[in-house]
């Protein structure tokens, strides 16, 4: 293997190293873009399909192409009349060998042995419950990040004090799996450790765990195995970070940097493979696993036990606090609290309402996307009476619009507006769900027309949950739903009659069903491209593209950013903020300034093409002065 080498292909390029099934494909695009406009092959006359290498003893590049390319295999001297010197190409080469490996790097699906077959089977669950319960629940504090930076006093009693009084009597898991099948949840994830180490389960590898508690039960066996009685798939989270361990071996307890990780730890090392491995032998078959960090090794080993187990967090996307502004390729899944707290806190609290967890399992799931949706028990066993409301609120929609949640995959775009789609991954059904803004009323008509459906001979409409023939006491009325395909789109007229509430005001989204149909329309497309950082002024030159139009004849486009300085990897909490904008009247680039930077900050941005049916953006990047 030469010094340098880097793949390329239809799909980007990667770093070596890198198969063509793991290489990065999206993110690497500015790779392939740079290539395709600095580096060609004149045999080719088109960015490269295979390789380039650095020969240090020819001092110059060579090609490689794979049989079947359509070149000889094998490599080739490449000519570059570029008016670089070699020295200059290989400066570029290496700077451009560093950005793709940390592209491979932050792209979690890389080296994956996810199986396709089941990653399709998890996008087809769709909707999971997250279960955050440690030790230090007691009292209500952040779950296990309070460690970081704490005082001695504070640490000793945390590892010292808190195992002796944990004890939940009210613990029942029964009910709570009762009530996750009620709400429609397919899986479950319980955190067996979370960063302070604290073990949930019955090890032999550390005494600080629930088996020196009072209460001493194995919680995690009880947990999976009253979920499984509800034949909801079982799931494990798994923090490779581990406080205790740091502060036993005298190193500063914190997140994120390499001193604290377990790939520079030995011990720290076993102590996470000894962990993994009870896991997936002790507790049958564990269908998905959630590395909340550096997941290398471990990930390897549970697929060496458990072949058939979906790593998450550590092989796919798993956006935290947040739904990405465009479908991601392929599995991912969103992660939510019902509040603004991942464990239990009976203070300083606020709770989403149940119409709001609702568009967010709507519209992750518009998007492709599985919804893992958290709750955190009380101390002493039992679900907080606001999360147990907000469960079931969510059953009583899931009851009755299930359907529009499991098995689905994206429509040609997310949402028209206040409707959005999800399309079934296997038969013909388009699912139309209609948010109440404005209010839809029982027993009143609405009209509606989607623009980016088509009708045909076979298309047939009816509402979720309603039979088309009763609406309670008015059997004058005929509430059968019609349509009617127009020039401007589809034309529905549909009744909403089920009594849901006794106020007859059920908020929540109405779902339309609408069978046979065809795509009328696709939406404009935006990439987001790079950014030149002026330090002098403070500001930055934020540049995209946009590629199709959406048939209109003048879009706007512009940029929103946010800061995520201290936020975790997948922790996208903060909220967008609007940057520039300008009107397009063809596709094609476009660059605008963002004034007032912190120059010591570190931002995210994203394009955004504004349709008069929706809006569209292009892929989060980073921007940093550091």
């Amino acid at each position: 293997m030469p010094v340098l080498r880097i793949y390329g292909g239809p799909h980007g390029w990667a770093p070596a190293g890198n198969s063509a099934r793991t290489a990065p494909t999206r993110s690497s695009s500015i790779f392939n873009f740079t290539l395709a406009r600095g580096v060609r092959d004149p045999g080719r006359g088109a960015s490269l399909n295979g390789w380039i290498d650095w020969d240090e003893k020819l001092q110059t590049f060579v090609t490689g192409y794979p049989r079947g390319a359509g070149k000889a295999a094998g490599a080739r001297r490449a000519s570059f009349a570029l008016g670089w010197t070699p020295a200059m190409l290989k400066t570029l080469l290496a700077t451009l060998l560093l950005a793709a490996t940390a592209v491979a790097q932050r792209d979690p699906s890389a080296g994956s042995l996810n199986k396709p077959e089941r990653l399709e089977w998890f996008r087809d669950l769709g909707f999971g419950l997250f279960i955050h319960w440690s030790v230090d629940s007691q009292t209500g504090v952040v779950i296990s990040h309070s460690l970081v930076g704490a005082d001695e006093a504070y640490t000793n009693r945390f590892f010292n004090d808190l195992p002796k009084t944990f004890n939940p009597r009210k613990f029942y898991p029964q009910d709570w799996a009762a009530l996750a099948k009620l709400a429609g949840i397919r899986y479950v994830v319980f955190t067996t450790k979370h960063h302070s180490g604290f073990a949930m389960w019955d090890t032999a590898t550390t005494d600080f765990g629930v088996r020196n508690t009072p209460f001493k039960r194995d919680i995690t066996r009880e947990i999976l195995e009253a979920f499984k009685a509800q034949g909801i798939r079982p799931g494990i989270y798994f923090s490779p970070d581990d406080f205790r361990w740091l502060w036993k071996n005298r190193i500063d307890v914190q997140r994120g940097i390499p001193n604290v990780q377990p790939r520079n730890n030995p011990g720290l090392m076993k102590l996470d493979l000894d962990q993994i491995r009870e896991l997936m032998t002790n507790y049958g078959p564990i269908d998905i696993v959630f590395l909340d960090g550096e997941p290398d090794q471990l990930r390897e080993l549970a697929w060496k036990l458990q072949p058939d187990t979906i790593v998450t967090r550590g092989a796919i996307q798993t956006p935290e606090l947040y739904v990405p502004g465009i479908p991601l390729e392929g599995a991912w899944e969103a992660n939510f609290t019902m509040g603004t707290a991942w464990q239990y806190q009976p203070q300083n609290e606020s709770y989403k309402t149940g119409g709001q967890v609702i568009d967010i399992l709507v519209e992750t799931r518009a998007k492709g996307g599985n919804l893992l949706l958290n709750i955190g028990p009380k101390p002493d066993g039992e679900l907080p009476i606001e999360q147990e409301e907000r469960l079931r609120e969510v059953a009583l929609w899931m009851q009755v619009n299930q359907e529009c949640i499991y098995g689905v995959r994206p429509w040609v775009i997310t949402n028209e507006q206040n409707i959005w789609f999800t399309k079934a991954a296997k038969g013909n059904a388009l699912y139309a769900i209609v948010k109440q803004e404005p209010r839809w009323t029982r027993g009143q008509w609405r009209d509606f027309v989607l623009k980016s459906v088509a009708a045909t001979a076979q298309t047939q409409v009816s509402v979720l949950g309603q039979n088309g023939r009763v609406l309670e006491y008015r059997p004058e009325v005929n509430p059968a739903p019609s349509f009617k395909q127009e020039a401007d789109g589809l034309h529905i007229r549909a009744m909403f009659t089920q009594r849901l509430q006794d106020n007859s005001r059920w908020p929540n989204p109405i779902v339309l069903k609408i069978t046979n149909v065809a795509p009328a329309f696709f939406p404009p497309k935006v990439e987001t491209a790079g950014a030149r950082l002026d330090r002098s002024g403070h500001t930055a030159e934020l540049q995209g593209v946009l590629i199709e139009m959406g048939k209109a004849s003048s879009l706007e486009v512009g940029f929103e950013y946010r800061s995520i300085v201290g936020l975790d990897a997948s922790d996208r909490s903060i909220p967008w903020r609007q940057g520039p904008s300008t009107t397009l009247t063809a596709p094609g680039p476009f660059n605008l300034t963002l004034p007032n930077l912190d120059l010591d900050g570190i931002y995210e941005y994203r394009a955004w093409v504004k349709h008069p049916l929706l809006t569209v953006f292009g892929a989060e990047k980073r921007l940093s002065g550091r």
